[in-house]
């Protein structure tokens, strides 16, 4: 099992993750809603301004303070891979 930094300290299970999502559009906000009402909200945020959603395999929603940017990095750095951007797809 390889886990991840999604800041201050808090971690999740990598292999987990099925995607990672700013949430800046109302979908995405309004599934963090019913992940609330549903208790299957994860707040990792610690009190900041949520930054990323990660959507987990089991259906858990962890909200993090650090950007998707940093996240998807911190994944492919364990890994070995390249990060990639959307510049190379231009």
């Amino acid at each position: 099992m390889r886990l991840v930094n999604i800041g201050f300290g808090s971690t999740v299970n990598a292999a987990r993750i099925v995607v990672i999502l700013k949430p800046d559009s109302a979908p995405i906000r309004r599934r963090i809603q019913e992940a609330k009402e549903g208790r299957q909200l994860i707040d990792a945020t610690y009190g900041r301004k949520i930054r990323a959603v990660l959507i987990m395999d089991s259906g858990h929603v962890v909200v993090s303070a650090i950007a998707p940017e940093t996240i998807a990095a911190r994944l492919s750095t364990e890994k070995g891979e390249e990060l990639w951007t959307a510049e190379r797809e231009c």
